[in-house]
């Protein structure tokens, strides 16, 4: 089976439509997504209703959680919480209904997926370097677990004895090791390359392939400039 794994959506219409066009061209079995589908950008519904109407299977992000329900928002940056309660305003009762009920953590074949770590889902941690990463290798239970959070694509290593991290843009697992691996962020790109970043899992040959892709950037600023984001 082939995977098409998407991450940090946030209500980039532009983005999500333009990694949703290349996946029909990679023979991908399923799409699925590690949360916060919505928050910064300017159409959380579009995007939300293209995940429901694809039945796309999705574990909960933290602008998820955030723009569900009605919380202070203490910690969050000036931008995200201007981006939230504009969010919050946008989304039906069952919107948000459907985005609390997400899962943090969901199981599919061979490997994990969660949006932040899995030691403590629910509490948004980072993980940017091995020893966070060997937080999360403790309660892995998969060869591969997938994430995102950081909007950074990276891949950790553990080989029993270590951990080790870096860039990637494509390798195959190998047997006996355990991977975790960030897909980068579809909507809102974090490592100096404005492109949509989706990851291409094959899950029989154990290869994972990072794709960037070019979107139409400047309509989506005119898009938040409207809205006032």
């Amino acid at each position: 089976m082939k995977f098409a794994i998407l991450s940090d959506i946030h209500s980039n219409l532009e983005a999500f439509q333009t990694v949703l066009a290349d996946i029909q061209s990679q023979g991908v079995t399923q799409i699925v997504c590690l949360g916060d589908v919505v928050g910064y950008h300017a159409n959380p519904r579009e995007c939300l209703q293209i995940i429901r109407d694809q039945n796309i299977l999705c574990v909960k992000g933290n602008h998820d959680e955030y723009c569900s329900g009605e919380a202070d928002l203490p910690g969050v940056s000036p931008r995200a919480a201007r981006a939230i309660h504009w969010t919050r305003r946008q989304l039906t009762d069952d919107d948000r209904q459907w985005l609390r009920d997400l899962r943090y953590t969901q199981t599919v074949a061979n490997f994990t997926m969660v949006h932040g770590t899995l030691d403590a889902p629910e509490r948004w941690g980072y993980v940017f370097d091995p020893l966070a990463a060997a937080a999360s290798f403790a309660f892995q239970t998969t060869p591969v677990c997938f994430f995102g959070h950081t909007h950074f694509p990276l891949v950790f290593m553990h080989d029993g004895a270590a951990v080790r991290g870096g860039l990637y843009s494509q390798f195959k697992l190998a047997p006996g090791k355990k991977y975790l691996v960030n897909v980068g962020s579809v909507g809102l790109p974090r490592d100096n390359n404005p492109k949509a970043a989706y990851v291409i899992f094959d899950a029989d040959a154990g290869a994972v392939e990072l794709r960037r892709l070019d979107f139409d950037q400047s309509l989506t600023r005119q898009k938040n400039l409207a809205a006032g984001l």
